[in-house]
């Protein structure tokens, strides 16, 4: 629990999002890999990545995005530093010349995300 509280990324059980996710996946579509940060989730599929931003007090209202894995140009990792406590992660999208930002605080497993998002986007 503290560690969702403090921004660290959290595996999720990718078999129980799925059941979740039925209105939101299409059919055939299969999620292999998820995040937690705080109430954020970073959702690896076999065709995309999700990212659900949790907002307001109670959650109940969410931003959904929808990237496919073709149209991500590039990301980049900032890490957290000696004075800087935060890190950050940049997916750039073809085409929109502003990426899309998630913070992190120190201690996310950045890598094991970064990892995975390679995977998909390195062929």
């Amino acid at each position: 629990m503290f560690q969702g509280l403090f921004g660290n990324a959290t595996e999720v059980n990718a078999k129980e999002l799925q059941k979740d996710l039925e209105a939101t996946i299409i059919q055939g579509e299969t999620v292999v890999k998820a995040f937690r940060i705080v109430r954020d989730l970073f959702i690896f599929t076999d065709k995309r990545l999700l990212l659900i931003d949790k907002q307001g007090i109670s959650g109940k209202k969410a931003e959904y995005h929808s990237i496919p894995y073709q149209s991500i140009s590039h990301f980049s990792v900032k890490t957290a530093g000696t004075f800087d406590m935060d890190a950050e992660m940049k997916i750039y999208i073809y085409g929109n010349p502003t990426p899309i930002r998630r913070e992190f605080k120190r201690g996310t497993d950045l890598i094991g995300v970064q990892k995975v998002l390679a995977q998909f986007i390195v062929k």
